[in-house]
């Protein structure tokens, strides 16, 4: 490991349904990341992404610091935080605006997408992020970056994200009762699919799901910019909820025999071998056949795909998703459950492992950890966003460094 040097240790913590994930890196000379800590803990304040339990969350969070702290031997004081739930809403919107002088400034572009925000905001909410899909000038053909152009009007497609107020005003303050200032929020969607996906899929056109254990994450790319987004309320813990149910065993039992043979599809289906759990009252066993197992699981996984395919109809962007399906996340571990997208969408479907150079720990190679490491990544290429080592461009570290003004403005 390379000497640590306090200025550039930065911390990233994914506050999940199922898990709090605590990442802490290091920046090499050579603008490379180092993981110096990782700390994990069960999450049990959370219901499909949002907070329910202030208490209970604090004590997660301190937790999976503290265990943290311990390996990377420093004292966390603050933190990016991955920001999810069911509350978060998503639309895209237009905007438009003279061009002062001639040429191009920041301003202009601060302006024209001030437009595209102006609209009709439900009560409660608030608006997030503000992702610029591509500029027009005088009508002309889409760019990515007009600043420095010349023109008289200027025109902006973006994708505008919603969130409940209250929602993010109490994972904000669970952190800080945690003792952890809140720097910046990352969407949870977006940092995964940093880790998952290849430039080649994020230009040709690619949707990538992330199926937690509280909510599964939908975001579609193309042309290396954000198209669609959409937050589902079915993932891990619904499966979980099934098998323990149909089952008639405890929760921890149902996870564990989701984990070792869990499965969603025939396809799959090599041996119908016999499971032993773990009655609900927890006096006896009972013995299952792993196709009892199967017929639990793929209702759900059928009712899932599903409704992120009909959003993707519904929507029309069928004709973005030209590289195919890639799942991540823990549920994207389940057997059977590529096989049954491939089924569905009829498109190639893959998983997505975080893409995490050697020196990584290969802990973090798992879809468990997707959202954790790409929140590694979006802070990094911020920190180095006049290298060309950068996230989407030069305008968008622009537009991801104004999000932590609207953390502070909660408050």
């Amino acid at each position: 490991m390379a000497k640590v040097y306090p200025e550039r240790v930065f911390t990233c913590i994914d506050v999940g349904t199922t898990k709090i994930c605590v990442l802490v890196a290091h920046t090499t000379d050579d603008n490379q990341v180092e993981i110096i800590g990782i700390g994990k803990a069960p999450s049990d304040g959370l219901r499909k992404g949002v907070v329910v339990d202030v208490m209970r969350t604090i004590t997660s969070i301190k937790a999976a610091v503290a265990q943290a702290e311990s390996q990377a031997g420093i004292k966390i004081m603050s933190a990016c935080v991955g920001i999810s739930g069911g509350h978060i809403t998503s639309t895209n919107s237009h905007g438009v605006v003279p061009i002062k002088n001639g040429e191009i400034t920041s301003i202009d572009i601060a302006n024209v997408l001030a437009s595209a925000q102006a609209m009709l905001v439900p009560e409660g909410q608030q608006i997030l992020h503000v992702l610029p899909q591509y500029f027009i000038i005088d009508g002309q053909d889409r760019i990515h970056d007009p600043l420095g152009m010349h023109g008289i009007r200027l025109e902006v497609r973006a994708h505008i994200i919603l969130g409940a107020i209250a929602s993010v005003q109490n994972l904000i303050k669970c952190c800080q009762d945690a003792g952890i200032v809140v720097d910046d929020i990352v969407l949870e969607q977006l940092a995964s699919a940093h880790a998952v996906l290849s430039p080649d899929e994020r230009t040709l056109g690619v949707a990538v799901l992330d199926i937690g254990g509280g909510t599964s994450d939908l975001a579609i790319y193309q042309d290396d910019t954000i198209r669609h987004t959409r937050v589902i309320p079915i993932a891990g813990n619904h499966f979980t909820n099934d098998i323990a149910i149909g089952l008639r065993t405890t929760i921890k039992e149902a996870e564990r025999v989701k984990k070792e043979y869990g499965i969603a599809c025939e396809q799959v289906l090599l041996e119908d071998e016999l499971i032993e759990l773990a009655v609900a009252h927890g006096q006896t066993t009972q013995l299952i056949c792993v196709s009892e197992l199967l017929a639990i699981i793929k209702p759900r996984a059928q009712e899932l795909l599903t409704l992120v395919h009909e959003e993707i109809i519904a929507h029309h962007m069928r004709s973005y998703v030209t590289t195919g399906l890639v799942l991540t996340g823990g549920g994207s571990l389940l057997r059977g459950i590529q096989e049954m997208a491939q089924q569905i969408f009829n498109i190639p479907v893959r998983i997505g492992n975080p893409r995490t150079p050697l020196h990584v720990p290969q802990i973090l190679c798992n879809p468990m950890y997707a959202t954790g490491y790409g929140m590694v990544l979006y802070t990094l290429h911020k920190r180095t966003a006049h290298s060309s080592y950068t996230l989407n461009g030069p305008l968008m570290v622009r537009v991801f460094e104004r999000m932590k003004s609207w953390v502070l403005d909660f408050f």
